[in-house]
């Protein structure tokens, strides 16, 4: 287990993305952790503006924060809005990283995505292979921002000797998930349309491909576990993979939520469209060699997942 390099206990903490799903999931597990931890919505401050920046973080005064603010979304909103994801993320985290600066903030923990790494990085990915190639097109704004995001950290920790670091979580699901058919990611999206298939009687789903593309996924619950430790524990300068390093293929996956849901028919594959990348796996080493391991299973996380959603469907809450 690594030392302790930062203390929570008793500290005022600023969670900016608070309402999203991994904000809150971080803003649960500080609730365990002896500190002030509060967030923001859009009401009290907006991210994009420098001065509504800055005013904020005169009259909180945060002794650390945990940077999860993000403009998000899936494959059409990055391709059809690429300014949108790149001006607004560049935005959010130049201001709250100034900020913290300028205000004396102890300790800062900046959250990427896995998207930064190149359209072709060898799998699993490794943290040195960031910028040794050419990024997915479909997203390339919003990784070209969160790249700009970790090397902000960096440069601020070499020219202000300020403690900043980074974490790149893989593909992340839990409460608070976006179950959007259009704009939700696979997952979330996987477990809406099987659930709505049971209730409707149907005996069959179509997903996309073969279903043979191996995918890894992480409770959000288990993530913010993860950023936590790494507050209180890493003090490097690059970043940290964030994963659990078990992967599982969609088709797999699909079956998984059936049987949860209770849907018994069949699960058809439209091998005309496309399979996307056929792996994406973290290589999370680095984090499981300072200490930290995961504890919610996917088994477990999924169970927690679709019983979540049964509740939220049948009170219309989507």
């Amino acid at each position: 287990m690594a030392e302790m390099d930062y203390s929570l206990e008793g500290k005022k903490v600023y969670v900016a993305g608070s309402t999203g799903m991994v904000g809150s999931a971080i803003l649960r597990k500080l609730a365990q952790e002896g500190c002030e931890a509060f967030g923001s919505t859009r009401q009290d401050v907006d991210l994009t503006r420098q001065a509504e920046v800055e005013a904020w973080f005169d009259k909180t005064r945060p002794d650390a924060v945990f940077l999860a603010a993000a403009r998000v979304g899936g494959i059409m909103a990055n391709r059809t809005r690429p300014a949108t994801f790149l001006y607004e993320n560049l935005m959010i985290e130049a201001n709250i990283i100034e900020a913290a600066h300028q205000s004396g903030v102890e300790k800062l923990l900046f959250l990427g995505s896995s998207c930064i790494y190149p359209k072709a990085a060898k799998q699993p990915y490794t943290e040195d292979q960031l910028m040794q190639g050419p990024l997915e097109p479909t997203n390339e704004g919003y990784a070209i921002a969160k790249i700009a995001g970790i090397r902000m950290c960096e440069y601020y920790r070499e020219q202000y000797g300020v403690n900043f670091i980074s974490a790149m979580p893989t593909n992340l699901y839990g409460t608070g998930d976006n179950y959007d058919l259009e704009t939700g990611h696979v997952l979330p999206a996987l477990v809406r349309r099987i659930h709505e298939a049971k209730l409707a009687g149907e005996d069959s789903i179509t997903i996309w491909g073969t279903g043979s593309p191996m995918r890894e996924f992480m409770h959000a619950d288990d993530c913010a576990d993860a950023l936590v430790f790494l507050m209180k524990r890493y003090k490097g300068a690059e970043h940290v993979n964030v994963g659990t390093e078990h992967e599982v293929s969609i088709y797999d996956l699909a079956r998984m939520i059936a049987k949860l849901t209770g849907f018994e028919g069949e699960i058809r594959r439209d091998t005309s469209k496309p399979d996307g990348s056929p792996r994406k796996l973290m290589d999370s080493s680095r984090l499981h060699g300072l200490g930290w391991s995961s504890t919610i299973s996917l088994k477990e996380g999924l169970a927690r997942t679709v019983e979540e959603f049964r509740a939220l469907h049948a009170a219309g809450d989507l």
